[in-house]
């Protein structure tokens, strides 16, 4: 299913998204004020100035540049390239809800992975060793638990989450601060490429855009946005990170933050996330139980989203646990119907009690797992 612009609607968007000094929020309400994206786009002189639209902007609208507006259709006909826009059917409902939502996003990758339950992990450019571990074994057993991965691309804790969920076998999602087409640093290109293959590369700028200060801040706020909740692994006083997880909270999502040493300035931030409301957390199990409630009323939207899509059937069946990963498999072949405890599947399966609660508990969300005085066992259908 797709519901991306269609041609004269997609020039309009493009018009509009292109046009300087107007930026989502004030798109947005150029929408309520007009009613449609061609009635903004096509809208005279006189009627922008009435509502206050800069000069640039009006200028623009009025004699854009087709040369650029025609680059940008080019690189939206290539395949896996996409545009969603507010108010459409595939425009992510999660986002949509957070606050100040962009007006439209440019997708590299499949834009389905957007509505399924996502995790932002997010943190210090330049991690310790200790935090750096900390956030491969945290995304990849949160991947493993079905959570999507979600961050930003750049160095230190945001790569070393991405790669640990496609080291996993699964889906991430990258918010980018650039053009969907460009990769800020340069070094994390043959990531972005293999996160576009497996998840999503996302970015509410146009392709050509290269890296402004203003706009790294501004993409934290669809990293918290797209997520159910924030994991700042590790972050100084004054973090990129910090931005995501107050965004998160004015959002209304969870923030939880992994403690530090005290020596360790790389735990200040956490540790003032903390002191300000943050769950503490020590393991995987601590977040998705927290985020269980959550997970499970997006899968059942999805659920029926997928179906109408017509995704194959041995996704919808477990569209959020990522069942198809092997060590799902293996804990499958380890259950019976007869309850096992945790510890005896941990000796079957080679899997740590950490992953496996996340995971059990992601089965029994989905139906297929029963549990009871801390013994699991295949649900009987």
């Amino acid at each position: 299913m797709s519901t991306e612009p269609k041609p004269d609607v997609l020039d309009a968007w493009l018009r509009v998204i292109r046009a300087p000094g107007l930026g989502s929020t004030r798109i947005r309400e150029l929408l309520t004020r007009f009613g449609s994206i061609r009635a903004v786009a096509d809208a005279s002189v006189a009627q922008l100035k009435s509502v206050g639209v800069p000069a640039a902007a009006i200028a623009w609208l009025q004699q854009p540049d087709f040369a650029v507006l025609e680059a940008d259709c080019a690189w939206l006909s290539e395949p896996g390239h996409h545009l969603l826009t507010c108010g459409s059917a595939d425009f992510p409902t999660l986002l949509e809800t957070s606050v100040r939502p962009p007006a439209a996003l440019f997708v590299r990758g499949d834009p389905q992975w957007l509505w399924f339950a996502q995790i932002a992990v997010v943190g210090s450019r330049n991690p310790t060793e200790g935090g750096a571990s900390n956030a491969r074994d945290f995304a990849r057993d949160l991947a493993r638990s079905g959570l999507v991965i979600t961050s930003g691309l750049a160095d230190g804790i945001d790569a070393a989450a991405h790669r640990a969920a496609l080291d996993a076998g699964q889906a991430t999602v990258a918010v980018v601060a650039t053009g969907p087409d460009l990769v800020y640093p340069g070094r994390n290109a043959a990531l972005a490429d293999a996160i576009a293959d497996r998840g999503a590369i996302v970015s509410e700028y146009p392709p050509g855009t290269g890296p402004q200060r203003p706009h790294f801040p501004q993409r934290n706020r669809i990293i918290a946005g797209l997520s159910l909740g924030t994991l700042v692994i590790e972050a100084a006083q004054r973090s990129g990170a910090l931005i995501t997880a107050r965004v998160a909270a004015e959002s209304g999502r969870e923030v939880f933050a992994l403690p530090g040493s005290i020596h360790n300035p790389m735990a200040k931030g956490c540790h003032r996330l903390i002191r300000e409301g943050a769950a503490l957390v020590e393991t995987v199990q601590e977040i998705t139980e927290a985020l269980a409630p959550q997970a499970a009323q997006l899968a059942t939207a999805l659920r029926g989203r997928l179906v109408a899509a017509d995704w194959h059937e041995e996704t919808l069946e477990s569209p959020m646990q990522g069942h198809q990963d092997p060590d799902y498999q293996r804990l499958r072949l380890a259950l019976g119907h007869d309850p096992v405890p945790i510890d005896e599947l941990a000796q079957r399966t080679g899997l740590t009690v950490d992953s496996l609660s996340s995971m059990l508990l992601m089965m029994e969300l989905d139906g297929q797992v029963v549990a009871a005085h801390g013994r699991y066992a295949l649900r009987r259908h």
